[in-house]
């Protein structure tokens, strides 16, 4: 994404909600000079892309994203990682471009993403209690 559709999109998250283009303008407006048709052309190559969709109201369009600003980085970084010549030297790099806030954050993605722990098994060898053995199931 460029910047322009970034500034763009940023807005169509953070609203959560079908925009138009005259809300974009006049938000866009408050940082920059911009012209309409310049942000009708990027809500239409946004939504050639496959970013946006838009619903037909009267002779304008309303636009939603199609998916969350968390999935468009998560698309950005694995593409990233996926061109790297190594990627386990990649994800070292990123990882240590963390901070420990980011490095946290990594933690707990990690932990939803293999579930909820299970309890784990007796090592073999291991002196374990099994309840219903033989010798308490005969009364031995």
């Amino acid at each position: 994404m460029g910047e322009l559709e970034d500034a763009v999109m940023t807005r169509v998250w953070k609203w959560n909600r079908p925009v138009t283009v005259r809300e974009v303008l006049e938000d866009l407006q408050q940082e920059r000079s911009i012209a309409y048709t310049t942000v009708m052309t990027v809500l239409d190559n946004l939504h050639q892309k496959g970013w946006v969709r838009r619903e037909a109201e009267g002779r304008a369009y309303r636009y939603e994203a199609v998916s969350t600003r968390a999935a468009y980085a998560a698309a950005l970084m694995n593409e990233a990682w996926t061109q790297s010549d190594n990627p386990a030297a990649a994800l070292v790099a990123f990882f240590g471009m963390m901070s420990d806030e980011q490095r946290h954050a990594l933690r707990d993605a990690v932990r939803i993403v293999q579930g909820p722990e299970t309890p784990e098994r007796p090592e073999a060898g291991s002196p374990r209690e099994n309840p219903g053995s033989d010798a308490e199931s005969d009364g031995r």
